[in-house]
This record gives structure tokens, C-alpha cells and sequence, in this order.
């Protein structure tokens, strides 16, 4: 299938410098003045390139603007602050819901043409906000954190930058849930409310070429409700134990097209959603038309992620020419009822996977935001639109070397995972293939060099499946 051609920006010819307007890259000067008056004296002109030059720079959020590209020459390290006062509560999207947020350091809604471009390095000072869990780290490296301040939990396994932080979730919480978005009501709980390190919102024509985004508070990368999105040679960095570290979530988004960029983050590398239950399906804005060619993904939950905020809808997806080294699962698609939508018309083709930690390819109908996957439920449930929907999915070529399981199914009674189809599959590792509710599919020409005993593929409650395999 032919996609709509993916529209880049249109950026007028003319250049600025944040010089220009008092911007010091000596590592102690704060730029958010300087920054944002340069973005706006060159969107007053009708737009243009606003460049930033080799230095350290300290600012807070930086607020783009329409026709606007932002431009890192080698050698710029971008630093925001790790002062929660410099970031403004807004109405912005996370989890799958609008919500309120402290402002993202780089911040852009209702714009058009605009890009991030360069050699340089955008660094969120996500340290400053993100909990760490003990069992993320060794004994050396948690007794150092705890030594540096912030506090600990009851429970003695979760550490905080601070009280606010780590008692936020009991003021917003029931803000959520009243669906309340006025920011003063979150005042109290502004460290817990830890940003994306770029968030776009409703934006039009969007490039992201050649820069390093590292070290965010929560996600790295969310454009949300937005079209037309090229994502070419940018680097995506959090470190591993980053809590919510995601690295790049396209949410909601339409005509998508990523390349040659580099994933080694916290959570899910490359993950499309949709929106969350209720407020998602209501939304009813699907992820589609999405591309992605030939990245590397070095660490991350998943290295290619659907879900599980998929109740806006999933569909017209093609991955392919990937490498994924050490992720915990490769391949990932999960949700859970309640969440409706559907994900459907996906194809991923011509994927080398190298020690996954779990399945090279999982679909886990029953997730709870737990690393891994769990094991499927018996219980039947009535169908309505609280039930998510995976259809219409296709492998072709996929190679792994090692893995603790190929492929793993956990479909849902009512609603088996449909249509499935895996063609030429390589596998080396623990065990090979086991689905449960998954109906009328093939798996075909498949190699499974499998170390456990028993059977190499095991099917349970599926219909009308196929396959045809070759091994020891």
C-alpha cells in the first residue's frame, strides 16, 4: 500500500542568531529570555533559522513558534533547568489524556512548519525529577542516590527528589478523575507533574533532523494530535532505569515517517498510541499512515511498541530494516479491556533482533504496565466498545538471535487476536511459540532453534491456525 506523501515544513530563508539577543553559552547564564525573544523576533519577521551555536546553555522551556526552525551547530549542549518554578502548569496530553503538565522544555501547540535541526544535544536534566526504583540499580549505585538528597518511600524502594514529588499522585489523581484542568488545583504537585522533553500538540508539517535528545523528565519525543512528521538521524537517550523513559511516542499522530534514528532509552524505544479508555475513544483520533525505516534500538522495554493507550485506533503502520539489541521484548503490541479501539493493516518486514531479555514478538491483551508479559485469562467478557481490537497484522522476515520466547500470543476469550501472519521467521533461543486466542492465521516457513524440550510451537483455544516450521 502507498501512503500520502509525509509534507515537510516550509521555512522562510532568513537566520538569527540567539547572540543576537544577549544569549551566553558559558555554562551559567540563564537564556530563556534571550531564547524565546529570538524565536519571536524571527517568527515577527514571517519565520526562519534561529541558531544556537557551540556552547553550554543554560534556559528554561523554550516556546516555539510557526514557521520556525531551531538550529544546534555541532558542539551546542542545551541545558534545562532543574528548577520545578521555571515550568509553567498548562493543559497538555500524557498518558493517553489531557491533563495538566508542567510546561515540556521545548513546548509547541496549534503551529505549523516548524523543525529542530542540527548536531547538537537538547538535555532535559531529568534527574531532577524522575523517581528511581531500587531494583533498578545496584546496592552501590542506591546507596550513592539516596546520599545526595531527596527522600525514600515507607517502603524503602523508591527513592524521590522529593516529598512533593513522591506524595503527588494523592492530589492529582482525584484531579483526574473529576477531569479537572484548572493548574492552580495542581499548585502542590508540580514536581510530580514531570514533562515530556518535547511536546507538540495539534501541530502542522514537523522536522526533527540530526539532534540529541537526552535525559528527560518523563517521555522524550510526543508529538500528539498532529500530522505530517518527519524524524530523520536524531539520537534518543535516557538512561536505562529512567522511570517513564520512553523515547519517541507518536500519539494520536497522522502521515508519519521516521529513519535512520537511534534509540537506548528507559521504557518503550519507538511506541505508537492512540489515547486511554474513555477520554481516548471519545477523542477519536487514530495513529496511522506511520513509517519507520532502518534504526537501531540499543536498550528499551520494546523496541517497536503498539499500545497500550490505543482506544483512539491503531492502522496503516510499516515498519521495516530495524535492529534491536537487548531490548526486553522486540516486537510489542499490548492493551487491556477497557481500553476499546483498534490496531489493524500493520506490516513489519526485514527485523534482526540480537539478546532479547523476553519475546521477540509479544501480544499481551491482559497488560498491567508490567515489564514482560503475563499469562492469558480463560474468562470471557462481553464484547462492547470497551474492547480492544487486534487484527490484520503481518511479519515477513524477522530474524532473532536469542530470546527467551519467539512469539507469545495472550489474546482475549471474546476477542481473539485475528489474522496474523508471520512469514520466514529465524529464530535461536529458549523457547519457541505459544498463542492462546489467536484465530484464523498462518505461520509460515518458520526456523526455530529452540534449547527447552517439549513442543516448539503450543497453541491453546485457537481456531483455524496454520503453520509449517523446521527445526532440531
Amino acid at each position: 500500500m502507498t501512503y500520502p506523501e509525509v509534507q515537510l515544513p516550509q521555512i522562510p530563508d532568513r537566520t538569527l542568531h540567539v547572540t543576537e539577543y544577549g544569549a551566553i553559552g558559558n555554562g551559567m547564564f540563564d537564556n530563556t529570555a534571550a531564547f524565546n525573544e529570538t524565536i519571536a523576533a524571527c517568527a515577527h519577521r514571517g519565520g526562519g533559522k534561529v541558531v544556537i551555536p557551540a556552547g553550554i546553555w543554560l534556559t528554561g522551556p523554550i516556546q516555539l513558534k510557526s514557521k520556525i526552525e531551531l538550529h544546534l551547530e555541532r558542539g551546542a549542549f542545551v541545558q534545562f533547568s532543574k528548577q520545578y518554578s521555571d515550568y509553567p502548569l498548562i493543559t497538555s496530553s500524557f498518558e493517553g489524556n489531557v491533563t495538566v503538565r508542567c510546561q515540556s522544555p521545548i513546548d509547541g501547540e496549534d503551529l505549523n512548519d516548524i523543525a529542530i535541526t542540527g548536531e547538537g544535544v537538547f538535555d532535559g536534566s531529568g534527574e531532577a525529577w524522575r523517581p528511581v526504583k531500587k531494583s533498578k540499580m545496584t546496592v552501590a549505585q542506591w546507596n550513592k542516590l539516596v546520599t545526595t538528597g531527596g527522600v525514600v518511600d515507607e517502603e524503602k524502594e523508591i527513592w524521590w527528589p522529593n516529598i512533593e514529588a513522591m506524595n503527588g499522585s494523592s492530589v492529582v489523581e482525584p484531579l483526574i478523575e473529576q477531569r479537572c484542568l484548572d493548574p492552580d488545583a495542581y499548585a502542590s504537585a508540580r514536581s510530580y507533574l514531570r514533562p515530556n522533553l518535547l511536546s507538540l500538540r495539534k501541530c502542522q508539517r514537523i522536522l526533527l533532523h540530526g539532534v540529541t535528545f537526552q535525559n528527560s523528565p518523563a517521555w522524550n519525543l510526543h508529538p500528539w494530535a498532529s500530522q505530517h512528521i518527519t524524524i530523520r538521524h536524531v539520537n534518543v537517550r535516557n538512561p536505562w532505569y529512567s522511570q517513564n523513559g520512553d523515547g519517541l511516542d507518536i500519539d494520536s499522530c497522522k502521515h508519519v515517517h521516521v529513519e535512520h534514528c537511534s534509540f537506548d532509552v528507559g521504557d518503550d524505544a519507538i511506541c505508537l498510541k492512540s489515547g486511554k479508555d474513555k477520554m481516548g475513544r471519545e477523542l477519536g483520533l487514530p495513529c496511522e499512515y506511520v513509517q519507520i525505516q532502518n534504526c537501531y534500538v540499543y536498550h528499551g522495554h520494546g523496541g517497536f511498541v503498539i499500545g497500550s493507550e490505543m482506544s483512539g485506533d491503531v492502522r496503516h503502520v510499516q515498519v521495516s530494516d530495524c535492529l534491536f539489541m537487548g531490548t526486553d521484548i522486540g516486537l510489542r503490541f499490548k492493551s487491556a479491556r477497557g481500553r476499546g479501539g483498534v490496531v489493524e493493516h500493520i506490516s513489519i518486514s526485514n527485523i534482526q533482533m540480537v539478546n532479547i531479555v523476553h519475546e521477540a514478538i509479544s501480544f499481551h491483551l491482559f497488560y498491567e504496565g508490567k515489564s514482560g508479559s503475563g499469562t492469558a485469562s480463560h474468562d470471557y467478557v462481553t464484547i462492547s466498545d470497551e474492547t480492544p481490537i487486534f487484527r490484520d497484522i503481518e511479519f515477513n522476515n524477522i530474524v532473532v538471535n536469542g530470546a527467551q520466547k519467539a512469539l507469545l500470543v495472550n489474546g482475549l476469550a471474546e476477542m481473539p487476536v485475528k489474522r496474523l501472519t508471520v512469514n520466514q521467521l529465524t529464530y535461536s533461543g529458549a523457547e519457541g511459540i505459544e498463542c492462546t486466542y489467536l484465530e484464523d492465521s498462518s505461520l509460515n516457513q518458520l526456523t526455530l532453534n529452540v534449547k527447552h524440550d517439549g513442543s516448539p510451537i503450543m497453541l491453546n483455544a485457537c481456531e483455524h491456525v496454520i503453520y509449517s516450521w523446521f527445526g532440531d
